[in-house]
């Protein structure tokens, strides 16, 4: 029989907490509930009181009592992971779940991303419309709209909650704990937008006919921030960055941002990487209205009804330059960077929005004044999105990854191999 842990606020929402329990045990599922309360009497017994959950923070349940809730629930998000962790990893539960609102939803999402990656994770939240980030970060956290506040059962919290028991269940049911077919392809991770789609399809596929399996992430700033990760987990024998984007917004503050440190996780981990600067040409904001007037009188382009591309110029590009030059050269391992001079994306070529070539020309100077001599630089009269560039991406990344192969340092991307 299945079990799931229920993180729960016992002293203030116990009455929806057991509701919640006795749906989950309803489906067949057992529950291992943990009471995450920072101010009083939980409403029933848990398995894994709030004492406990202070004394793997080495805290005293006294001192969390003295504390006002704000500053409380802080405190119990910094310890709760700690016991989440050490229960799942003793085999005591499949699956998670929570339910709350604004601090409900820091404490069991603070749970959440302390479990690997594949373990079901649903969090019922008042906020699950909002932006979720700071919440789910680079885990798989689903976010739930509760509709309603998580307080009190009526026609509509029932019916939301009995769904996310249901959900809940199915999930850890039906969860594979392995592959039907084991996969022990060499990993390659790679970024991509929707203005380079076509360059990493097709990069992708003459990686694959080569016996790798590539891993695409979506360069929207949670998709650089958990790559990044996953590559620092040791995940891949190759990086294959062929959408820098993000960077973009993190130098002019747009939407999408991966934060100051994407561009070092493969450089640190000592593992081959080809970076290009696709899509710096273009800085991510949602609704028209979004973009900061700072940045009246720039070229627009409206991707979608909720998404607005600004156009970087010159000055932020020699920026970005820069900026790679710092990260790459502080790299341990193999890198390249191939420079497509017909246009960062589909949006800059000849006759489109952001043709600016001067634009990227800044990058190209700034990026070449101050990057590491012994990187290569390969500037290549295509388009990001012509199968010449990509070809050349993906075949100077097997190049590098047979030179390693050849001195022994090229693993298949199973991080227990190199813990």
């Amino acid at each position: 029989m299945k079990t799931v842990a229920i993180v729960g606020t016992l002293d203030t929402k116990g009455a929806e907490f057991a509701f919640l329990k006795s749906e989950i045990e309803r489906h067949g599922c057992k529950t291992l509930v943990f009471d995450a309360g920072v101010s009083g009497t939980p409403a029933f017994p848990p398995d894994v009181d709030t004492a406990e959950i202070c004394a793997e923070g080495k805290d005293s349940l006294t001192a969390l009592h003295d504390l006002d809730r704000g500053t409380a629930v802080d405190a119990m998000a910094r310890m709760l992971p700690a016991a989440v962790k050490r229960y799942f990893d003793e085999g005591r539960f499949d699956g998670i779940i929570s339910m709350g609102g604004g601090g409900g939803t820091a404490l069991g999402t603070s749970a959440m991303r302390a479990l690997p990656i594949g373990v079901p994770k649903i969090m019922v939240s008042t906020i699950a419309s909002a932006d979720t980030s700071p919440y789910v970060g680079t885990s798989d956290i689903i976010m739930m709209p509760s509709i309603v506040d998580v307080a009190g059962l009526n026609r509509i919290s029932r019916t939301i909650f009995a769904n996310a028991a249901a959900a809940i269940c199915g999930m850890v049911k039906g969860r594979l704990e392995s592959p039907p077919q084991a996969d022990d392809r060499p990993l390659i991770a790679a970024s991509m937008f929707g203005n380079t789609t076509r360059a990493v399809d097709h990069a992708r596929g003459l990686l694959e006919e080569r016996g790798f399996e590539v891993l695409v992430f979506h360069a929207t700033g949670t998709g650089g921030r958990t790559m990044e990760r996953l590559i620092g987990e040791r995940y891949f024998a190759g990086v294959l960055d062929l959408t820098t984007t993000e960077w973009a917004d993190e130098v002019c503050g747009g939407a999408l941002s991966a934060g100051p440190t994407r561009l070092e996780a493969a450089g640190r981990a000592g593992i081959p990487q080809v970076v290009t600067p696709a899509c710096i040409d273009m800085c991510n904001f949602w609704a028209p209205e979004t973009v900061p007037a700072r940045y009246a009188g720039r070229t627009l382009h409206h991707w979608n009804p909720n998404v607005t591309l600004m156009r970087t110029t010159p000055e932020e590009n020699a920026s970005m330059g820069r900026i790679f030059a710092d990260k790459l050269s502080a790299a341990r391992g193999p890198v390249a960077v191939l420079v497509p001079l017909k246009g960062f994306s589909e949006l800059d070529a000849p006759g489109k929005p952001f043709w600016w070539p001067e634009a990227d020309q800044a990058f190209v100077d700034a990026l070449r004044a101050d990057l590491r001599p012994d990187i290569p630089v390969l500037l290549m009269d295509y388009n990001v999105n012509d199968p010449e560039f990509s070809e050349e991406a993906a075949n100077t990344l097997l190049r590098m990854l047979e030179k390693e192969e050849r001195h022994g340092h090229c693993t298949n991307g199973n991080p227990a191999e190199t813990a």
